[in-house]
């Protein structure tokens, strides 16, 4: 009896856990950053590589750290979402263009001079941004795609609320959509003004 009861507990199990798996949401996925300082990083400005940006630069107020590249699907559907975002002025919006150019498969890497790459990245974002509008207050170039290893990103876009002391207290995967915008970033970032 015993010999086919663990087979069977195990098979009720198993099937147990796989419908709980069903029913969760594969976008969320937990961030261990929630709650903790956001990463430092300094990096060159998109609008002014000769000047550097750091989250320090943004303490004592709420931000939203934006990850985005001009060669991402999604990136394009959320961005008319963001550019509306900009104009109500809840937040700053900083963009971290990630990977720009070795982020896009179409690109051989491998005839792409080391000393022409900030260059490239700098050209594709600044164009791409001036045909669908530019809702950051600045953008930071993360060429190499170290800082969005830092934030745990493992999918563009991604978008973190950090507080007015530099903690992540929001991290959301994938497009911002309007649903979103209005019940979770929104409300959050009114809560963390105050």
């Amino acid at each position: 009896m015993n010999r086919f009861l663990w087979p069977l507990i195990g098979f009720i199990v198993l099937v147990v856990l796989l419908g709980v798996g069903l029913t969760l949401n594969p976008r969320d996925v937990p961030s261990p950053l929630v709650g903790k300082p956001a990463p430092a990083f300094s990096l060159p400005r998109l609008q002014a590589p000769e000047e550097q940006f750091s989250p320090r630069d943004m303490l004592g107020k709420v931000w939203l750290l934006n990850v985005w590249a001009s060669w991402c699907v999604s990136c394009r559907q959320e961005h008319p979402l963001l550019v509306e975002l900009a104009k109500r002025h809840s937040a700053p919006l900083v963009g971290l263009n990630y990977k720009e150019v070795r982020g896009d498969g179409a690109i051989d890497m491998d005839k792409v001079p080391a000393d022409q790459e900030e260059g490239m990245a700098i050209e594709r974002a600044n164009a791409w941004l001036r045909q669908h509008g530019d809702p950051y207050t600045l953008s930071a170039l993360d060429i190499d795609g170290r800082v969005g290893i830092d934030y745990g990103v493992y999918g563009v876009p991604e978008t973190y609320v950090i507080d007015k002391a530099g903690i992540i207290r929001m991290k959301h995967t994938g497009p911002i959509t309007p649903e979103s915008l209005s019940s979770k970033i929104l409300p959050l970032i009114a809560e963390l003004s105050k």
